[in-house]
């Protein structure tokens, strides 16, 4: 086996686990469970393990993909129980497999989001989410690498839908993963920068699952 990958989920408590502290974890993780991951060659040798689509902190994922590589064949169906064993409350490994695609053709991410409302009336409130998001434009100002810039970014939103709940907006979307990357968060910052009234006083999201272009599960 040359190159294998993982998905795994980071819920709870480990959503405050930043990325670089993730892929050292991870990487504990391996040695705990008795796997020698491969290093790479040069003056400053690392070892072979990437996320495919760093997490921001605070941000939940039942659906993380990670590439790594061993230095001795795993048996596969053996793999996810012992990493998870040896990983903090929270990031549990769901699968382990030998990768058929590139993570490059990882093009939406369905997601799954809580926006909560403490005085104003979630119907109302999502009948107006309802209203904004079905607009044909979008812009917003966000970073780039060039630093700040203005961005529409409703060509990155496939779909988007809002259901009332108590207190609180239920938000299901599919957004770009990659060219453009719409990060979830980037629902609720458009409206505190277009329409701050009905911007929820606060606003959490998970990741879902994985498609390529064409709407398929990626593996």
């Amino acid at each position: 086996m040359d190159k294998l990958r993982l998905r795994f989920e980071k819920t709870g408590r480990a959503v405050y686990i930043s990325h670089l502290d993730l892929m050292h974890t991870m990487q504990r993780a391996f040695s705990r469970a008795g796997y020698a991951l491969k290093y790479s060659e040069g003056f400053n040798p690392h070892p072979q393990i990437s996320i495919a689509l760093p997490l921001s902190v605070g941000a939940a994922s039942r659906c993380e993909i990670m590439d790594f590589k061993l230095k001795e064949d795993p048996i596969l169906s053996e793999l996810p129980a012992k990493l998870t064993a040896a990983l903090p409350e929270g990031i549990r490994v769901l699968e382990a497999y030998e990768p058929e695609r590139k993570v490059a053709l990882i093009k939406w991410l369905s997601v799954e989001g809580v926006m909560e409302y403490d005085e104003r009336d979630a119907g109302e409130m999502a009948e107006a989410l309802t209203a904004f998001y079905a607009a044909d434009v979008i812009v917003i100002t966000k970073k780039a690498k060039r630093g700040m810039g203005e961005t529409d970014i409703r060509p990155g939103i496939r779909e988007i839908a809002f259901e009332a709940g108590e207190r609180e907006v239920l938000v299901r979307a599919v957004i770009s993963a990659q060219e453009p990357t719409i990060n979830p968060e980037l629902l609720a910052e458009a409206l505190r920068q277009r329409k701050p009234e009905i911007a929820p006083d606060f606003a959490k999201f998970t990741r879902v699952e994985t498609f390529d272009a064409d709407g398929k599960v990626f593996r």
